[in-house]
C-alpha cells in the first residue's frame, strides 16, 4: 500500500472512532508526522489533498519547508529549544510542545504575533518525558497566557502501554477544566500511529500518525 492508501485507511479509522463516540469526524485533524521522510514523500500526500504535516526537529523543518508548497500547515510536535524558536516560529501554524516558562518567553519575543501553541502535559508523570504535571496545568497555563502565549489546548504522549485510554481520558478532562476558564483552549493533541483510534474515542481533536502512513503494509 502507498502512503496515500495508508492515509485513506487512517481517515476511515478516525471516522469510525469519532462516530463510535458520538463525535463529528470532521472535528478531528490528522497531522501526518514526517520526521525522516523526504520532500517527495510529503508531496505525494500533498498532491492527494492533505495539508497538515508535523515535524519534531527544527533542522528537518527548516530544510524541507522551502521545497514544498506554501499552503502546507506545519505543526511542530517535538521538544523545542528556546534558541531554535526563531527558526520554527515563522513557519508553523501550531506548536504542540509548549512545556515551560522559558520557552513561553522566547515564543512571544520577536516581530508579529506568534502562532498558537498547545500546553504539553506529562500525562503519565514520567521522569524522562517533557511537559508540565497534570496538577500544575492550570497555573502553568495561566502564567503562559499572561506572558502572551495564545494557548489553544493541550498535548500529551502517554506511557507506552497497550491500553492508554485512561491517559487520553485524563487529558481530555484537563482540557475541559482549562477550557472552562479559557474557552479558546479546545484542542486535544493525542494519539500516534499505534493508538490514534483510542485517542479519538476519548475526545482527541488532533492525532499525529507517522509510521501508520509511511510504513508499507
Amino acid at each position: 500500500m502507498t502512503a496515500t492508501d495508508n492515509l485513506a485507511l487512517v481517515k476511515k479509522h478516525v471516522e469510525a472512532s469519532a462516530v463510535a463516540s458520538g463525535r463529528d469526524p470532521d472535528a478531528v485533524t490528522i497531522v501526518v508526522v514526517t520526521k525522516a521522510r523526504t520532500v517527495d514523500e510529503i508531496r505525494e500526500l500533498y498532491d492527494a489533498g492533505h495539508r497538515d504535516f508535523g515535524e519534531n526537529r527544527s533542522q528537518e523543518l527548516t530544510k524541507k519547508q522551502p521545497g514544498l508548497p506554501g499552503d502546507i500547515r506545519w505543526h511542530f510536535v517535538g521538544p523545542l529549544q528556546s534558541n531554535k524558536v526563531r527558526h520554527v516560529r515563522p513557519i508553523v501554524s501550531l506548536l504542540h510542545s509548549m512545556d515551560r516558562a522559558s520557552l513561553a518567553a522566547a515564543w512571544v519575543k520577536g516581530p508579529g504575533t506568534p502562532p498558537p501553541a498547545l500546553l504539553e502535559i506529562n500525562i503519565g508523570r514520567e521522569d524522562q518525558k517533557a511537559g508540565v504535571s497534570p496538577e500544575s496545568a492550570r497555573d502553568e497555563a495561566a502564567d503562559m497566557i499572561d506572558l502572551g502565549v495564545d494557548l489553544h489546548g493541550v498535548m500529551a504522549i502517554p506511557p507506552n502501554i497497550e491500553e492508554p485510554s485512561q491517559y487520553f481520558e485524563e487529558l481530555v478532562a484537563i482540557r475541559d477544566a482549562l477550557a472552562s476558564e479559557w474557552p479558546q483552549m479546545k484542542e486535544v493533541s493525542a494519539g500516534m500511529s499505534q493508538d490514534y483510534h483510542l485517542a479519538v474515542r476519548a475526545g482527541a481533536t488532533i492525532v499525529r500518525p507517522g509510521r501508520a502512513i509511511f510504513d508499507r503494509h
